[in-house]
């Protein structure tokens, strides 16, 4: 990922996402990288931590994050998202806002808000 722009990095790490594809993901972070509820508490540290995280995303058989829009300022990216996920009131799409600092063409820190959830289908039975 060296000398990749902020841009470029983020876009990889949507599209790593998108393909549940762990390796090329976690290749998008710095091994320290954190991520955070903004203004809140700490969900992840290092790459082994966040790998547990994807592991249960990459699990839902419908998670899909579609960009809805973009902004970069120098090192910061931010993108709003509506993320399509398998959730227990069943299938259903998400506000996220992810905030993302870049140094040296790695992620450092992710921050998240989550907004409005709306169902899209009840859960199978």
């Amino acid at each position: 990922m060296d000398h990749l722009s902020p841009l470029a990095v983020v876009q990889a790490q949507l599209d790593a996402y998108n393909a549940r594809d762990m390796e090329r993901l976690l290749a998008t972070y710095a091994p320290d990288a954190e991520q955070f509820q903004l203004h809140g508490e700490r969900l992840a540290q290092g790459h082994a931590e966040l790998r547990a995280r994807f592991q249960l995303r990459f699990a839902e058989p419908d998670l899909h994050a579609q960009l809805v829009s973009r902004t970069v300022m120098g090192a910061m990216v931010v993108d709003s998202e509506l993320i399509t996920r398998n959730l227990p009131e069943g299938l259903a799409q998400v506000e996220l806002l992810c905030i993302y600092e870049v140094r040296e063409g790695l992620i450092r820190k992710a921050s998240f808000h989550t907004g409005a959830t709306r169902r899209l289908l009840p859960p199978s039975a």
